[in-house]
């Protein structure tokens, strides 16, 4: 009987190393990350703003507040990159995009943040409302909104102006056309998208700096 147990063990014995090797020796897959940052043209004209501006951080809609590159299906379903991410926060990577392209562009003559002691004559809110790549299309798809408000002492809060723009880039086609779009492609899209995003921006609040 004591040989038989042991004979019985030695299989299960077996199946346990196999078992525990099969999990140590799967292979690691290093995520890609990218940068959520357009560069503002250099060929742009840059503006002499005299006004300052104070940028609140940027909201993220339902949806955006994850870092992995997100993608629609031709049937409308959701699909996710589980080994491509963004380096920060599409919302938080908005922002600081938004930030250095007002910068860059002179729309004003500075661009505070929260917390700041300098007085500011305007203060916007921005929301990132979309980043993705329409596969069924075959484009790459952002869009930002943002309020413009005036803050005093007299009269409170009031807003001065409301934007929301939507810029669609085209994505290479896949060949053959059943592969799927690579992540590199994917977040070259959405970041050319986000670029026309700013620039829009960028003329929409030029008549108040």
């Amino acid at each position: 009987m004591m040989r038989r147990r042991g004979l019985l063990a030695a299989p299960l014995l077996m199946a346990g190393v196999l078992g525990g090797c099969s999990v140590v020796n799967q292979s690691y897959v290093e995520p890609r990350r990218y940068p959520l940052l357009p560069v503002r043209p250099a060929a742009l004209p840059r503006r002499r703003g005299t006004k300052t501006l104070l940028m609140r951080l940027t909201r993220a809609a339902p949806g955006l507040d994850g870092r992995l590159l997100r993608s629609i299906r031709a049937d409308g379903t959701e699909a996710t990159e589980y080994y491509a991410e963004w380096t920060a926060p599409p919302a938080e990577a908005a922002e600081d995009a938004l930030r250095r392209w007002l910068m860059e562009s002179g729309t004003f003559a500075a661009v505070l943040a929260p917390g700041t002691r300098g007085n500011a004559d305007l203060v916007m809110e921005s929301e990132l409302l979309a980043l993705h790549v329409d596969l069924g299309a075959g484009q790459a798809v952002a869009a930002m909104s943002a309020l413009l408000m005036r803050e005093t002492s007299q009269f409170g809060t009031r807003v001065v102006a409301q934007f929301s723009e939507r810029a669609m880039v085209p994505v290479p086609v896949p060949v053959p056309a059943d592969r799927p779009l690579g992540p590199d492609a994917q977040a070259a899209g959405m970041v050319a998208a986000l670029g026309q995003v700013l620039r829009r921006l960028e003329a929409d609040l030029s008549r108040y700096g």
